[in-house]
């Protein structure tokens, strides 16, 4: 009796390592597929200016309703890049309505994966246009097996992590920041 009750509790053990280890990770935490956009970024330690500025354009709400949304997640990083002071500039009070300019334009209304964004952009000769919930449009193309985002600008942006999937989208994690 005692045999079997450790034997059962081996088997759970295994069974919940297993499916612990099928959540994607992004900056050191587990995203779990049955939180929101929200709940999951705010334990990715490389998502925390993201966050930061989500909260300060007030967007916290939006992305933590039904959606679905796609959002293509800038990292520390990818904020780092900017010029020196941009950051602090955009999450002044005063500039919120610069500061959701740029978020919404990492947002697609939809849950579009990687699959789906490489069969649009096949579908489009090598290019898929994704309007924005900003109204301004990104080009997805792929550059051998990675998808590049490229803003009305010119920049690009290469997905590094893809289809971390959320109850409300998926989030494809990006290498720089996109700007309208």
């Amino acid at each position: 009796m005692k045999k079997n009750i450790l034997v059962m509790l081996f088997v759970m053990v295994v069974a919940l390592s297993a499916v612990a280890a099928s959540d994607p990770t992004v900056g050191g935490a587990a995203m779990y597929p049955t939180r929101n956009i929200v709940q999951n970024a705010v334990n990715s330690k490389d998502h925390t200016t993201l966050v930061a500025a989500v909260k300060a354009a007030g967007l916290v709400g939006t992305l933590a309703s039904p959606g679905p949304f796609t959002v293509f997640a800038p990292t520390n990083e990818a904020f780092n890049k900017l010029p020196a002071g941009t950051v602090e500039m955009l999450l002044k009070p005063e500039n919120k309505e610069q500061l959701t300019k740029v978020l919404t334009y990492h947002v697609v209304a939809g849950r579009i994966s990687s699959n789906d964004l490489a069969k649009q952009i096949k579908e489009g000769g090598g290019k898929a246009t994704l309007k924005t919930v900003n109204g301004e449009t990104l080009t997805a193309s792929m550059q051998g097996k990675h998808i590049i985002l490229t803003d009305e600008k010119g920049d690009i942006s290469t997905v590094t992590i893809a289809n971390v999937f959320q109850s409300n989208g998926v989030i494809h994690v990006v290498d720089t920041v996109l700007l309208p």
